[in-house]
């Protein structure tokens, strides 16, 4: 963490000083907004938190609920959502009050006695080790509360507006604030009353039964399974051995368990198989009682017994695999023609079952894809064909998730005679290890993301996947470090040269590069706005080949030494050094002559480059800066 740089501080240097539209923020909701966010789920809190740092932007966040949540349906969070926590800035805290699967048991039936379940296998949860981030399981309103503080503590100082619901909206491309939006009052003194609000820009994060869905003639697609499940958060006291540990149970008499131990060290969360249902009697399963799922779980677990002492939560679903045509409000027929100006996220767009664990995290993607989005074209960063890709994208994800949660939820739903390998749900979930894990996402090809000609030179780093950190050592101090970990959530691209063979102050390649960095007025840096740090839109660091002792940072050019702030402080942490007992180079496939990695604000691998390549560099980089930018080359 960086701080100082504007002065001394001594308070919470998480807490960012005011700035733009977050000195003197009303409390009242305004009038009129650049962005509406409806809905305070994972998708929609990312999306602002995304947005509140950027001072320019008015963005507010509304909620029909009067205060907070407090209990979350959602617990499931997978490595790479643990990863974009990292870059809000609250991983670790996250990590230790969560519940941490490293592996999971599988029970079956006894073939000896097929009344009583035997273990059968406990394979690791992340066998490849993917991440250097775990696998949680953590109350859904605790990571709300999480990037609520982070929204609290930007620049525009961004609270939720609680106790209003969203009731309709009507697009008008002309007006200079295209979208407005009837709300109405939900909580207080003022409960019934009408609200109206003109937005630039709605991002609509209300859940599977979404409004702004409905609004923007949008309708979920898909299909029942006609198989139902019972949910609850419980304390019990129990004989049965796994009972802190991930679970897949499968009985000899039908039906099957899905165990997610809670954080805390008490709670649990068992999905409860009650088996088909009817299309035509759909309803009826919805009336089963908490005391009937507890007896159906009893059956299950024999010879073991569940003594429930407290019930959380419960609630009775059928599994259901459901999908929008699009996410936002732009018709087949206007795709080019006109900019989208509503949005859908998380929920609102893809529905499917919850023992994936991927709701929660595939939503966050979602409002952390969009959030950057709005916040590049409102600053004028990034034209508005840049918002076209949002759904583009997305959509993609989401298909591909509700096609793995089918299969996963169908091996789930099976009994123990109907496979063809007893080791065939184990087998599954290890081998897809890398989806539930929210690493398969491969965005392609597009403004955002260049071709594959110069793959070769970062095989570790695909093009259109998420950048997978490594370690480093940091040059100024010798500090270990992860290079991922330093690029947090404040929307910059991030630009990692890593250098050929040459050492530090030596005519090289990436000195070359360096040059063109600072006397370019096509380098990136030159977009940067006059008055703010040669840094503000594009983070570029270097990585030398050296060990970090002999690495001389007198030498380092100054394109990875910028001078920053108002005292024009230099920024010594852009300059680091292979760690030669885990050397990132062999680690991710780097070309010994040097390569240029391009990443973008919410993580993906954008461009990979030769360093003397900078005339594609330029190409790619002119596909989504503004064109009217602020030429400052120094």
């Amino acid at each position: 963490m960086q701080f100082h740089h504007h002065g001394y501080v001594s308070g919470d240097p998480k807490i960012h000083p005011a700035a733009g539209v977050g000195i003197d923020r009303p409390t009242e909701l305004p009038d009129t907004v650049d962005v509406l966010v409806v809905g305070t789920g994972p998708a929609g809190m990312i999306a602002a938190a995304q947005l509140s740092q950027f001072p320019g932007v008015t963005t507010r966040i509304i909620e029909r609920r009067p205060g907070r949540l407090a209990i979350g349906q959602a617990d499931g969070i997978q490595a790479r959502s643990v990863e974009t926590f990292q870059a809000f800035g609250f991983a670790q805290r996250i990590t230790d009050e969560a519940y941490r699967i490293v592996e999971m048991a599988f029970w079956k039936p006894d073939p000896e006695d097929p009344s009583r379940i035997v273990r059968t296998a406990r394979p690791e949860d992340d066998p490849t080790q993917i991440s250097e981030f775990p696998h949680l399981i953590v109350n859904q309103a605790r990571v709300l509360d999480y990037f609520a503080e982070f929204m609290r503590n930007a620049p525009t100082r961004m609270e939720p507006d609680y106790g209003f619901e969203f009731v309709r909206l009507e697009v008008d491309d002309d007006a200079e604030y295209p979208v407005t939006v009837t709300l109405v009052e939900t909580a207080g003194e003022r409960e019934g009353r009408q609200r109206t609000v003109r937005a630039r820009y709605v991002v609509g994060a209300d859940g599977a039964r979404s409004k702004v869905r409905q609004a923007i003639g949008c309708s979920l697609e898909g299909d029942q399974a006609n198989h139902a499940w019972g949910v609850m958060d419980i304390l019990a006291v129990t004989d049965f051995p796994d009972i802190r540990r991930k679970c897949a149970i499968q009985s000899g008499s039908g039906g099957s368990i899905l165990l997610i131990p809670r954080e805390g060290g008490h709670l649990l969360r068992m999905y409860v198989d009650l088996g088909e249902t009817e299309p035509s009697g759909r309803g009826a399963v919805r009336t089963t009682t908490i005391d009937q799922i507890i007896a159906k779980a009893n059956a299950i677990l024999s010879p073991y017994t569940l003594d429930v002492r407290d019930v959380a939560w419960h609630s009775v679903y059928e599994v259901g695999h459901r999908l929008t045509d699009r996410f936002d409000d732009v018709l087949p027929e206007d795709v080019g023609t006109r900019t989208p100006r509503v949005f859908i996220t998380g929920d609102a767009c893809h529905t499917h079952s919850a023992k994936a664990g991927q709701g929660m995290n595939v939503s966050m993607q979602d409002g952390f894809n969009i959030g950057w989005k709005l916040g590049h074209v409102l600053e004028g960063r990034s034209p508005e064909s840049l918002l076209a890709t949002y759904s583009a994208e997305r959509q993609v994800v989401a298909k591909d998730l509700i096609e793995f949660d089918k299969q996963w939820s169908t091996l789930m739903a099976k009994r123990p005679e109907e496979f063809e390998d007893p080791s065939e749900l184990e087998d599954f979930y290890v081998r897809t290890a890398e989806f539930p894990a929210g690493f398969r996402t491969q965005y392609r090809a597009s403004m955002l993301i260049g071709d594959a000609t110069h793959q070769d030179r970062a095989t570790g780093f695909p093009l259109g996947k998420r950048f997978k950190s490594a370690p480093v050592t940091r040059v100024c101090d010798g500090v270990p470090m992860h290079l991922g970990h330093h690029a947090a959530a404040d929307g910059r691209w991030r630009i990692y040269a890593f250098a050929d063979a040459a050492p530090a102050g030596a005519a090289s390649k990436v000195a070359r590069f360096a040059d063109w960095l600072t006397t370019s007025s096509r380098s990136p840096l030159a977009a940067t706005p006059e008055g703010a740090d040669v840094d503000a839109w594009f983070d570029v660091k270097v990585v030398y080949q050296q060990d970090h002792t002999a690495v001389d940072i007198g030498l380092v050019p100054k394109a990875f030494l910028p001078s920053v702030g108002p005292f024009r402080l230099t920024d010594y942490e852009k300059v680091y050094a292979s760690t030669p007992s885990a050397d990132i180079f062999g680690l991710r496939g780097l070309d010994r002559d040097g390569v240029v990695v391009v990443v973008r604000p919410d993580q993906y691998v954008a461009a990979v480059l030769p360093l003397d390549a900078t005339g594609e560099l330029e190409q790619f980089l002119a596909g989504f800066l503004a064109p009217t930018r602020t030429v400052q080359a120094s």
